[in-house]
């Protein structure tokens, strides 16, 4: 038996006012081996109300922390670096809460909810732009602080830390210029897409291409998300188009110059209601 399992047949044991023992016997004669040993000295040690948490660590440090990291669970972690290898990992966790076990983590607007009613059915939205978005050598001349700054920028979530940036750039180069700030715009660009199922979004040539999750996300095609993006498109009809190429769902709309522009069309799209 596992520490787990002698946890349990212990816990089986006499209920309510009805005390009870329970005995585990050792063939007799037989010596035992070191882990064996420490499950039952852990048993043994452990036995008050509530101490399955010391039971767990003790089973955590026999056993190992497994593999998870390692190369039969992780692959070749080494060469995909840690933060790739998380973003994998998360990935796979969203798909199967969106998709195998839907029913288990579903909410009431069909997904993984937010405070705002929003449900997330991917983990990140890449975008890709012509635009010349960028912090300038005359602006930040060092390229070692521009790829740091680049790097925290990519690793920002909410708005208060997006503010938070733009004022220590501010405070240390002085006013921002304008292709630095678009750049600084696509966080929450990224941010409102995926919460609208937006896997990729590519704006070029002054259109923006809205990339969809794949119809195999059945749970996001019936979700208020999607909704409300079939509602902006019927609301405008000759700015928007909808393409679907190799089984690729994407929704166009033109007239899209600049990051502040695809933002605020993604952000009407957010308080639209759902159809």
């Amino acid at each position: 038996y596992g520490l787990s399992d002698l946890h349990q047949l212990r816990g089986r044991v006499g209920r309510s006012n009805r005390k009870a023992f329970c005995y585990l016997l050792v063939p007799p004669n037989k010596p035992l081996a070191t882990d064996a040993r420490r499950r039952l000295q852990a048993i043994e040690s452990f036995s008050d109300l509530g101490a399955g948490i010391q039971i767990a660590m003790q089973d955590l440090d026999i056993r190992g922390a497994g593999n998870l990291l390692g190369a039969e669970q992780s692959g070749f972690i080494a060469d995909l670096g840690y933060e790739t290898y998380q973003r994998v990992l998360k990935e796979a966790v969203t798909e199967l809460r969106n998709e195998e076990f839907a029913s288990i983590f579903s909410t009431p607007d069909g997904g993984r909810g937010d405070e705002e009613g929003n449900s997330e059915f991917i983990t990140d939205c890449v975008v890709d732009t012509d635009l010349e978005l960028m912090f300038p050598a005359s602006y930040v001349p060092q390229e070692s602080e521009r790829i740091t700054l680049y790097r925290e920028l990519d690793n920002m979530e909410t708005d208060d830390q997006v503010e938070a940036f733009e004022e220590r750039m501010v405070d240390r180069f002085g006013k921002i210029p304008e292709m630095a700030s678009e750049l600084i715009r696509i966080v929450p660009l990224r941010r409102t897409a995926r919460c609208l199922g937006i896997e990729k979004l590519v704006i070029r040539q002054t259109r923006m291409h809205l990339f969809l999750v794949g119809e195999e996300n059945v749970a996001y095609y019936q979700s208020p998300a999607f909704g409300r993006l079939l509602h902006y498109v019927q609301q405008n009809p000759k700015r928007c188009g909808l393409s679907e190429k190799n089984g690729r769902r994407s929704i166009i709309i033109s007239n899209i110059h600049s990051v502040s522009t695809a933002l605020s069309v993604l952000r009407t799209i957010t308080h639209l209601a759902s159809i």
